[in-house]
């Protein structure tokens, strides 16, 4: 799953700097924050981590867009957040995300770039109305 010239990446949950995961310290390694931005979307809490979908909408949801430092490790980098997003499961397992491309909004420029988009159905699930999950777990904490 490659799309030549598109190096970027746009992340929204476990993956952002906040979160300080095993996982972004990973990305932080391969990628290089391009700053703040927005995508359009609808975001969903599944308890454990967000859902991600797209929306025709004026709906956007909240994040962090990054550049790969090497272009020639790009392949490589994102088959290992894949298998971390569960794109490729193995056969008795639910894939949980697929990973596209994506028009990004990134301080004024849009920007093309890799999003995983939540797989599975997000029915009954609460909507996170701000699309920025730092903002609703901090607010969540405080309740």
């Amino acid at each position: 799953m490659t799309s030549k010239g598109i190096y970027y990446l746009f992340v929204y949950g476990s993956l952002r700097s906040g979160f300080q995961s095993p996982a972004y310290e990973y990305i932080s390694r391969f990628f290089v924050l391009a700053g703040p931005a927005k995508v359009k979307g609808r975001l969903y809490d599944l308890g454990t981590y967000p859902a991600g979908v797209p929306a025709e909408e004026e709906a956007y949801i909240t994040g962090e867009l990054y550049r790969i430092r090497e272009d020639n490790e790009f392949s490589w980098a994102m088959g290992q957040l894949d298998d971390y997003e569960g794109v490729d499961p193995e056969a008795e397992e639910e894939r949980l995300y697929r990973r596209d491309i994506a028009e990004v909004d990134c301080e004024g420029q849009t920007i093309k770039a890799w999003i995983y988009w939540y797989s599975g159905d997000v029915s009954g699930r609460p909507v996170i109305s701000s699309g920025d999950m730092m903002d609703y777990l901090n607010s969540k904490k405080n309740q």
